[in-house]
């Protein structure tokens, strides 16, 4: 039977529309799986990129501190010895102190930390004897800074900055050895996985804003120089020699 031009057109009408319908609708779907793909990979990057968690960033910062005590035992053999060494190293390390341990480190923990643990009442005890030990760790850095000044510490002075330096150390070893095996691992147990790496970019920031990009490492490298003065950089030296 033979058909009509009409009928002819009516006939391929409907399969060009189709045709371009499937590849309207292929062009979408692929659109579409490409953002999806997008988003995907953009996950991914977001679960497996090497971010430093809250805990490994407070951490790491006790490691600092850790070697700022070492500054002050070797200052106070010193003093006890009555041996002459850089009083300006002394006054820099205590600076640290204040700037980066008081100021931001401690400032962290009583603002971030701290009232998390308060509010879902865990660990409370503990966060109150840190709490007081970091207004006790202030008072100290004040005298050990004012001491540190001077350009000759003797007498009386000298026997004062021995037991500040001291009392400092004592008190400061126990307090970030808690915060490390108790509060820090605990901190994960109390929020949620997402508030617990938006507390690491938190950090960050304020690490940047306040010390620039390589905040961290710019420190660690004024702690390097001071214990150079102090002739305690080489790690090697602190080695002992077994029998």
């Amino acid at each position: 039977m033979e058909t009509t031009d009409n009928e002819k057109s009516r006939t391929v009408i409907p399969t060009e529309n189709t045709r371009r319908d499937f590849l309207r609708k292929g062009i979408t779907l692929g659109a579409l799986t490409s953002v999806a793909g997008l988003s995907l990979i953009t996950g991914c990057k977001n679960e497996t990129e090497e971010d430093i968690s809250p805990a490994e960033d407070l951490m790491r910062e006790h490691g600092l501190l850790n070697r700022i005590l070492l500054v002050y035992d070797a200052c106070r053999v010193h003093l006890v010895n009555k041996e002459q060494f850089s009083t300006d190293a002394l006054n820099n390390a205590a600076q640290i102190i204040r700037s980066f341990i008081e100021e931001y480190h401690e400032k962290l923990e009583e603002n971030f930390l701290f009232p998390r643990f308060e509010k879902a009442s865990t660990l409370t005890d503990l966060v109150e004897v840190l709490r007081t030990q970091h207004k006790a760790g202030r008072t100290l850095t004040d005298r050990i800074i004012q001491i540190s000044k001077m350009s000759n510490i003797q007498n009386e002075d000298s026997d004062r900055l021995i037991k500040l330096l001291g009392a400092f150390n004592t008190m400061y070893r126990p307090h970030e050895a808690r915060e490390d095996t108790i509060l820090f691992p605990a901190l994960r147990k109390i929020i949620s996985k997402n508030e617990y790496y938006a507390l690491g970019e938190d950090f960050e920031d304020k690490e940047h804003e306040l010390f620039g990009e390589d905040g961290f490492e710019a420190t660690v490298d004024k702690v390097a120089n001071i214990e150079k003065q102090l002739g305690i950089y080489e790690l090697s030296q602190f080695t002992p020699e077994l029998i």
